[in-house]
C-alpha cells in the first residue's frame, strides 16, 4: 500500500528556515566582517599532494576566498591561477623558501606574479645564521630581494617562529630584522601562535611597528601551550584581529601545523571567525 509523505509541523518548517537564513546571516556577517578569510596552505598539505583541484574546491566551500601557498605540488603557475580562478578563490601571497638571488629568485617572481600573488614571504632562517652578525646580513639581504620583488610588482616578507625573541647579546632577533630593513621593501607576517609562544604580546608589536604586519597567521593555543584550531584555546582572537587590522593587516590566514584532521581543523577554525563581530 502506498504511503502518504510524512507531514511536517508548520512551527518546524519555519524554525528550519530560521536556522538556515541565520546560517546565511552569518556567512554575511564573516564576509563583511573579517573581510576574505584564507588559510594557509601547509595545513592541507597532504590532502593537497593527494588531490589539488578536489582539495581547492572543498575549501572554496567552507567558505574561504584566499589561500596562501607553500609549494606549488608540482603544478606550473598558470596551471594554479586557473584552478584559484574556477573555485572562486585568489592568492594573495606565497611562502617560497630563503630568497637565493639570480635565475631561481626571478622564477619564483615570475611564478607569484603570474598567480595573481602580492607578497612572497620567507618563513625560516637557517640556525647558522642566527646571530647578531647573521641577522644582519640577513636582513641586508631581504632588501636586496625586496628590491628585486619590487621591480616585479610584488612585496617580500618574512614570517616569524618563536626563535626570533629570545635576545642574543641583548638583541631581539625580531627587532634586528624589522629595523634592520626598509620598510617599502620588507614586510613581516605576523603569527600570533608563535609569538606568544616566544613569550611575547602581538598587541604590543603592533602597537611598536605600526604597518610593518600586513600579514596575519593565526592558530590558537591552550593553557599548555599545544596548537589548536581558531577559537579553541586561549588567545583572544577579536581583540587581535581588531587591532590588527586598525595598523594595517589586510590578510589573515588560518593556519594549524600538524591537525589531526585538517579539513575539518580548518572547518573549526572558520566557524569559529564567522562568530566575531570585528
Amino acid at each position: 500500500m502506498k504511503k502518504n509523505p510524512p507531514t511536517i509541523d508548520r512551527r518546524e518548517f519555519f524554525g528550519a528556515v530560521g536556522s538556515a537564513a541565520a546560517m546565511i546571516a552569518l556567512g554575511d556577517l564573516h564576509t563583511k566582517k573579517l573581510g576574505r578569510i584564507g588559510v594557509q596552505l601547509y595545513t592541507v598539505r597532504d590532502q593537497m599532494k593527494k588531490d589539488f583541484y578536489g582539495t581547492l574546491a572543498k575549501i572554496a566551500r567552507i567558505g574561504y576566498k584566499e589561500v596562501e601557498f607553500a609549494g606549488y605540488f608540482d603544478h606550473d603557475a598558470r596551471v594554479v591561477r586557473a584552478a584559484l580562478k574556477q573555485n572562486g578563490l585568489t592568492s594573495p601571497s606565497a611562502h617560497i623558501g630563503f630568497p637565493v638571488l639570480g635565475a631561481s629568485w626571478d622564477k619564483t617572481l615570475e611564478d607569484s606574479a603570474t598567480i595573481g600573488q602580492k607578497y612572497v614571504i620567507c618563513p625560516w632562517i637557517d640556525e647558522k645564521m642566527r646571530t647578531v652578525d647573521g641577522y644582519k646580513q640577513v636582513a641586508e639581504l631581504f632588501n636586496k630581494a625586496g628590491e628585486q620583488a619590487k621591480k616585479a610588482g610584488l612585496q617580500f616578507g618574512f614570517h616569524n617562529h618563536d626563535y626570533e625573541f629570545p635576545p642574543i647579546d641583548g638583541k631581539v632577533p625580531l627587532d634586528l630584522l624589522i629595523t634592520e630593513t626598509d620598510p617599502k621593501l620588507v614586510a613581516f607576517e605576523m603569527d600570533v601562535f608563535w609569538v606568544r609562544h616566544g613569550g611575547y604580546d602581538p598587541l604590543a608589536l603592533f602597537k611598536k611597528y605600526p604597518g610593518r604586519f600586513p600579514l596575519l597567521h593565526i592558530k590558537d593555543m591552550d593553557k599548555s601551550r599545544n596548537m589548536v584550531d581558531v577559537g579553541q584555546g586561549t588567545i583572544p582572537w577579536k581583540t587581535v584581529i581588531e587591532k590588527g587590522k586598525a595598523e594595517g593587516v589586510k590578510h589573515i590566514f588560518v593556519e594549524h601545523d600538524q591537525p589531526a584532521d585538517p579539513l575539518a581543523s580548518i572547518r573549526n577554525s572558520y566557524r569559529y571567525l564567522a562568530t566575531l563581530n570585528v
